[in-house]
């Protein structure tokens, strides 16, 4: 068993040999120095000016780590030129060629400049006329509006050795990096902790953590009957002459299932995430290798081509945009949460997306009430059965998948039917209906290094909920026959006076 965890694990998050093949299109020094300059660029730009870090804290948590392969070229690398005042950072790389640089704008995040382009390029970033503000921030606790407040003092207590124990760099991965813990359970708060300079109120990116959230935006999208997820995906430059790729679905693409080419690791999209590429010239570029849905393969090419397919359906650029903001994150409460772009305007959701461990809980919480948020319905009625339903076509080892949703149905001591979300460096939103229980962890964990095991944690948390039930169970049993016995007491003493 933990050897086929182990076989999912480095599919799961794209820790292959890590060697510089895994990326795609080849590399070279110029390149590997371009890559690991916009690295600093857009890590130092969103740590700043989206999460609110400090630079110590940014390069602590953020820079250390990194993909080993970037690692000699980042060690040459100069100090970055942060413009607080116009609120982008640039890294100097190569004498001959202008600076990476990533530029801050409200509701995008950070977005990078292209290699090769200076600063007369930061005019073409798209930016809101607008920003669609949210309704007053909620500081109390990860719950749906829905929810009945209660105190649960029995949680609390048996969370609180596992809850500790995420933080100790030992337990579930020798030297793995928590930076936060968040247990819901019944929509309220029954644990929290953090580290490493974050707070309730500091974004961290989610890296692939945001492919499920991308799934619940698609569902959003169609319970307002903007996309239907059987029709062939909306890619007009696939729609054309003898184009087979035009039968791809959004459904193919939820089930990592597209069928296209994505190289040896279709999780190692570097040239986009890091080189400032477009969405449709890296995403949708590529031929079938297969017949669409008759394999898995983890891509982030299918998430990206999946979004690409609302913005195409949606034939209009500012709903677009604000579409995540304020047809589903505000709506929750998820007010911390930014999805960044490329600079024509594509959001990165694969991996660019930040969001704070309670938001992150406000999505899983979203899917135990099964789409409902106070008495507004934002996904359809079957959407958290289908993202958590196996997809046809599945891994070859490990965790089975849904619709860009990990299924956690091999780990021991784990409730069947829990699902997950998951991304690289250790983030996971983990979903236990059974327990009606939602698990956030969130990390810097060393990529190449030891991996948070989530499965053991998650099990562990399962033993301390079970525990808490028994005890309450217990306490109740208890004061039921206290009562009993004091009513039997009374009723003796009223029979002794009759006689």
């Amino acid at each position: 068993m933990r050897t086929l965890r182990v076989a999912a694990a480095a599919l799961l998050f794209a820790v292959p040999a890590l060697m510089s093949a895994a990326q795609e299109g080849g590399t070279t020094d110029a390149m590997e120095a371009s890559l690991a300059a916009g690295w600093k660029a857009t890590f130092i730009c969103s740590g700043i000016f989206v999460a609110g870090q400090t630079l110590p804290e940014i390069e602590r948590n953020e820079l250390s780590g990194i993909y080993p392969d970037y690692q000699r070229q980042y060690d040459q690398l100069p100090e970055a030129e942060i413009d607080q005042a116009r609120q982008l950072v640039s890294v100097t790389y190569a004498p001959d060629m202008p600076p990476r640089i990533a530029a801050y704008r409200p509701g995008f995040g950070c977005t990078q400049l292209p290699a090769g382009a200076g600063e007369d390029a930061l005019g073409f970033l798209p930016r809101f006329a607008s920003w669609p503000a949210p309704p007053a921030q909620d500081r109390g606790s990860a719950i749906g509006s829905n929810v009945k407040i209660e105190l649960k003092i029995e949680e609390a207590e048996r969370l609180d050795p596992p809850v500790s124990a995420a933080f100790d760099e030992i337990t579930y991965g020798s030297g793995t990096r928590t930076a936060s813990v968040i247990v819901v359970r019944d929509g309220q708060v029954v644990a929290e902790r953090y580290d490493r300079g974050i707070d309730n109120e500091t974004p961290v990116r989610t890296w692939s953590a945001a492919k499920s959230l991308t799934a619940t935006l698609i569902g959003a999208a169609r319970r307002q009957g903007l996309i239907d997820i059987d029709y062939p995906a909306v890619i007009a430059d696939w729609n054309k002459g003898a184009d087979p790729r035009r039968a791809i679905t959004v459904r193919n693409l939820l089930h990592m299932a597209s069928g296209l080419d994505s190289g040896d690791s279709g999780s190692r999209t570097d040239r986009l995430y890091f080189a400032g590429a477009r969405v449709i010239d890296m995403a949708a570029k590529n031929s079938l290798e297969v017949e669409p849905g008759t394999r898995f393969k983890y891509a982030n090419n299918d998430t990206l081509i999946a979004m690409r397919a609302l913005r195409e359906a949606m034939k209009d650029d500012n709903l677009f945009h604000r579409f995540p903001y304020e047809k589903l994150l505000h709506k929750i409460g998820a007010v911390h949460t930014t999805l960044e772009i490329d600079w024509n305007g594509d959001f990165i959701s694969s991996s660019q997306v930040w969001a704070t461990g309670r938001d992150l809980a406000r999505i899983g919480q979203l899917y135990l009430q099964d789409g409902m948020w106070g008495n507004e319905r934002l996904l359809p009625e079957d959407w958290a059965e289908f993202v958590r339903s196996p997809a046809p076509a599945q891994p070859a080892a490990g965790d089975g998948y849904g619709a860009q949703f990990w299924l956690m149905n091999k780990s021991p001591g784990v409730p069947a039917g829990t699902f997950y979300a998951a991304g690289n460096r250790g983030q996971y939103i983990v979903i236990i209906p059974a327990l009606n229980t939602v698990v956030v962890r969130q990390g810097f964990d060393i990529i190449g290094g030891a991996q948070f095991e989530i499965d053991r944690f998650t099990a562990d948390v399962v033993t301390a909920l079970n525990a808490a039930d028994a005890e309450r169970v217990a306490e109740r049993a208890a004061t039921e026959a206290a009562a009993e016995a004091e009513a039997e007491v009374r009723r003796s003493t009223r029979i002794g006076r009759l006689n």
